[in-house]
């Protein structure tokens, strides 16, 4: 007997693919969907008054000094201040021993007081010779001699006075007093030392802090450079701009100073100049030989264009670059030239010009001819001041 036939299986892959196929007709393909605009962050340039600074290194010295020496000999009995205080002019600091400077004084002024007797006694005696010779009782000689000895007798009391007047000042000057108002350093001397006229070792020294000087030095060349930019119209001079300085830690200082004093003249071994800013110091924060560095304005430029920092990049052969949105939205390259730094912006020498939108976010994801879709950046407050550091020029 033959068995039955079994049923066949139907193509069940073959089945599946048409069944794609004709839902995929009957919907219809859907072409690819085009990337949309990229967002980025952009800072529209505006021309503004910079002012042109330059960061010069300097050391802070007092605006008075006053070097403490004896003008007498002597021993020195006590020392009158403490050390490190607060002293006023004229207060006495030392005082040596003046037993012969009182001894001297008290011999000038016997040697006054006996010409001043002799004085008198010639008066009389030249009024007296003087009516005797109306009188024809005296002879003209002795009225001659009698008046001769009256005017000598005046001049001995004018020597013997000047006598005096010295003495005088010798037994002053063996109290040492303060020249000036001040801060006294320590002594270099104690009781009981020697100390002789005019010698070379100073007592102490004071030194007037209440307002300082800062001594800094500047490039010739960057000066002749000023000149040139100045003469050409590019900038204007920054005079009587006020001088800020940055201390040691980096903080800035209070107090503006103000620019007293340009060296005419340039050292040759270095090829810089030197310059001298008064800076107030109520406080007494600076101290004479404090590191600090200065803020001087070497000029103005109206017509300034700032770039921010993170707007500027650097190609592989070393052009700076910025990426601009064009008016059609789209990117587009260009190759710029900055001079120096303000802050965190970059003042544009050539390649930029006023309205340009510059990205600085995004900077990433875009390449010129992109569509961009444009967010303005939020300004910032305060206008710029250019600060050129002394080691750094691009």
């Amino acid at each position: 007997m033959s068995s039955p036939p079994r049923p066949s299986r139907p193509a069940l892959p073959g089945f599946l693919s048409a069944a794609v196929l004709v839902l995929a007709c009957s919907q219809g393909a859907a072409p690819p969907e085009a990337p949309g605009a990229v967002p980025v962050t952009v800072v529209t340039l505006k021309s503004e008054s910079v002012l042109l600074t330059r960061e010069l290194p300097g050391r802070t010295s007092a605006f008075l000094v006053a070097e403490v020496r004896p003008q007498v000999n002597g021993i020195i009995e006590r020392r009158l201040f403490t050390e490190g205080s607060l002293i006023k002019a004229g207060q006495p600091l030392y005082q040596l021993s003046d037993a012969a400077y009182r001894a001297d004084h008290l011999s000038a002024q016997a040697a006054l007081d006996r010409a001043k007797a002799t004085l008198s006694a010639a008066e009389l005696n030249a009024r007296r010779s003087t009516e005797l010779a109306e009188h024809a009782v005296v002879s003209p000689q002795d009225h001659d001699r009698a008046v001769v000895a009256l005017q000598q007798a005046e001049a001995d009391v004018k020597a013997a006075l000047a006598a005096l007047q010295r003495a005088s000042v010798m037994l002053d000057y063996a109290r040492i007093v303060s020249p000036i108002s001040g801060r006294i350093g320590r002594s270099s001397v104690t009781q009981g030392a020697l100390v002789t006229a005019n010698q070379p070792q100073a007592l102490t020294s004071v030194q007037q802090l209440d307002s300082v000087y800062v001594d800094l030095t500047q490039s010739s060349g960057e000066l002749l450079r000023l000149r040139k930019e100045v003469a050409a119209g590019r900038l204007e001079t920054a005079d009587g701009t006020p001088v800020t300085l940055l201390l040691e830690d980096g903080s800035r200082y209070a107090h503006a100073g103000k620019l007293t004093f340009s060296d005419v003249s340039v050292d040759p071994s270095t090829g810089t100049f030197g310059l001298r800013v008064l800076v107030p110091n109520p406080d007494h924060v600076l101290l004479p030989g404090m590191y600090v560095r200065a803020r001087i304005g070497n000029g103005v430029r109206e017509q300034g264009l700032l770039v921010p920092q993170q707007g500027v990049a650097r190609d592989p052969k070393g052009h700076a670059t910025a990426l601009v949105v064009g008016k059609d939205g789209k990117v587009e390259a260009r190759v710029v030239k900055v001079s120096q730094t303000v802050g965190d912006r970059w003042l544009v020498e050539e390649g930029l010009v006023a309205g340009d939108r510059v990205i600085v976010e995004g900077l990433q994801k875009v390449q010129p001819g992109a569509q961009v879709e444009v967010t303005e950046a939020a300004p910032e407050a305060g206008a710029g001041t250019l600060t050129v550091p002394a080691s750094s020029q691009h």
